[in-house]
């Protein structure tokens, strides 16, 4: 306290304040609401407060996006046609003649096995067969001689059938000892494990003296003029695509000439993940394209509304929360604003999407609590 003031002047000035300020205040309860305008809004909307008095709320249009909006999806590139070449039988790698990376024809030979064994086996095949062929001559002579002795009534017919039993059987021995043969050489080949197809060689799992067993991959194939972009987008998005060649393709690693890549077909698997609710759609990319390669990064550029369709956005600000509600005030055409529930998504900067409970081109008050008045 100043000590040229009593304490008794210092009483009145306060008292004088305070009664300017009372009078201040029911000098605008009595007035109109003015809200200004904040960035981005649209317009003002008159209308009455609860006191009769006419108030003005800002009040911003719901904004459609332009139908044509892309996101992108991060993808992989696939090879269509790989293949893990594993060996059908088991034995010691005894030759290796490729490596990763290299270019192989179809039908080339990729490593042998020591087949020594089968070709043992195959060796005792072959002398069986000889062995029945013999017999089979042996009782074709016999069953010819016995026919004759028949015709001049020195046998009977008994020892006729007997002798015609024999020959069959051994016309059997040998189809059953040529079967063997075959398949003894077809296991044989086994041990000479070859490339199904031309490619590349992504792989070599082995090294010379390894053992390989039935179904252990030796190597890994791919075709590289068969390459494709799997991609998981959410199921939505999925039910808008309808053509390939409205999506595009950028994958790291190419030149700058050759981005972007247009997918020349496109197949979205019929079934959903049921943990993240996203379907598996696979672009094929066009034929021999150079620098691409399976595994290799890409992101995919997909529309994410179809024509006439857009996403709804509002101001944030204009969002208002009770408990878990969401809500904006609605501006009807008499002017009055009504809160209306929404579902919202995500938020785009100063906006917010809404999913569902408005239209494009209605109004919504960006001052919720200056709409909470009106009545």
């Amino acid at each position: 306290m100043s000590a040229g003031k009593s304490p008794a002047s210092c009483s009145s000035t306060t008292r004088g304040r305070l009664a300017l300020a009372i009078a201040l205040l029911l000098a605008l309860a009595g007035a109109s609401l003015w809200v200004m305008p904040a960035h981005g809004a649209d317009s003002k909307a008159d209308t009455r407060g609860a006191d009769g008095v006419g108030v003005e709320l800002v009040y911003a249009v719901v904004r459609s996006s332009a139908a044509g909006e892309v996101a992108g999806f991060d993808g992989t590139v696939q090879a269509v046609r790989q293949t893990a070449v594993a060996a059908q039988v088991s034995g010691a790698v005894v030759e290796l003649d490729v490596k990763a990376g290299d270019m192989v024809k179809a039908g080339q030979v990729l490593a042998r096995l020591d087949a020594r064994a089968a070709e043992q086996t195959a060796a005792v095949s072959d002398a069986q067969l000889q062995s029945a062929r013999a017999a089979q001559e042996a009782a074709d002579r016999e069953f010819e001689r016995q026919k004759q002795l028949f015709a001049q009534n020195y046998i009977s017919r008994a020892a006729l059938d007997r002798a015609e039993a024999q020959y069959k059987s051994a016309q059997a021995e040998v189809a059953a000892q040529r079967a063997g043969v075959g398949a003894a050489r077809a296991t044989s080949g086994f041990y000479v494990v070859k490339s199904p197809y031309a490619g590349v060689i992504a792989d070599v799992a082995v090294v010379l003296g390894d053992m390989a067993m039935p179904g252990r991959p030796l190597l890994t194939l791919y075709d590289p003029a068969a390459l494709r972009v799997s991609v998981n987008v959410p199921q939505s998005t999925a039910g808008r695509l309808d053509d390939a060649a409205a999506v595009r393709i950028d994958i790291a690693g190419l030149p700058g000439e050759r981005q972007p890549v247009r997918a020349t077909k496109m197949q979205v698997l019929p079934t959903a993940d049921p943990a993240t609710h996203t379907v598996e759609i696979r672009f094929d990319l066009p034929t021999a394209l150079q620098g691409a390669k399976p595994g290799m990064f890409a992101r995919v550029w997909l529309p994410t509304s179809a024509a006439g369709e857009g996403r709804l956005y509002v101001p944030k600000r204009a969002l208002i929360r009770r408990a878990e509600l969401d809500g904006v005030y609605v501006i009807g055409g008499d002017g009055k604003p009504n809160l209306r529930q929404v579902r919202v998504g995500q938020t785009a900067g100063a906006d917010v999407e809404v999913l569902a409970g408005l239209t494009a081109g209605e109004r919504v008050a960006l001052d919720p609590q200056a709409a909470a008045r009106i009545r």
